[in-house]
């Protein structure tokens, strides 16, 4: 194991249940492995389109995503998690809050998501207004823009950083390759109860 922290981050969205393991995992290992956990909140939506947009050129079938938002659409949700990520007031609030939303999975909870993640009414109200200004629906645009040009084409999607070297991986099934790269020791996805075993 290397001396240096390696820097992983996850780009998830709410919406993805694969998000929700990887994120599991990764917090599981954070303290097991010498990684510097990322989160990342990027929006699904963006990410499909361009990857539909490749299919629809190539295969020559007309493709596209509805105009209308879906009532499950995570939009909200992300622009709530961004300003969570952005204000970083409490070391373990994000983590919290993105667990609650993954846990839920519907964006239209936000607020409670907040509450039983342990804020304060009064920091739900400045997050969900600050989640609707265009400072943070442009950060979580530039979050987004920054894993397609990872080359992301769905989420969740990590980002390993090892001695100036990204290795990407998507989905939540590459946690032993992962490990592999960062030169560490995967054991399995409970790694607390592998080592009280050892």
């Amino acid at each position: 194991m290397s001396s240096s922290r390696t820097i992983i981050e996850l780009f998830y969205d709410v919406d993805s249940p694969y998000s929700w393991l990887a994120f599991e995992v990764l917090c599981r290992y954070r303290n097991v492995w010498n990684i510097d956990l990322k989160f990342k909140p990027a929006y699904l939506g963006v990410i499909y389109s361009s990857d539909l947009k490749l299919l629809s050129e190539y295969f020559g079938v007309p493709m596209f995503q509805p105009s209308s938002l879906s009532e499950k659409d995570s939009l909200n949700a992300m622009h709530f998690a961004t300003v969570v990520a952005e204000k970083e007031k409490k070391g373990d609030t994000l983590e919290k809050v993105i667990l609650t939303y993954l846990s839920i999975i519907l964006q239209c909870l936000s607020a409670q998501a907040g509450l039983k993640a342990g804020l304060s009414a009064n920091e739900v109200e400045e997050i969900l207004t600050l989640s609707k200004s265009q400072p943070i629906k442009d950060k979580l645009k530039s979050v987004t823009e920054e894993a397609l040009e990872y080359k992301c084409f769905g989420l969740p999607f990590i980002v390993c950083h090892v001695n100036g070297k990204a290795e990407v991986f998507f989905g939540s099934d590459r946690f032993e390759l992962m490990a592999y790269f960062i030169g560490e020791r995967w054991m399995g996805p409970h790694p607390n109860k592998s080592k009280a075993t050892m």
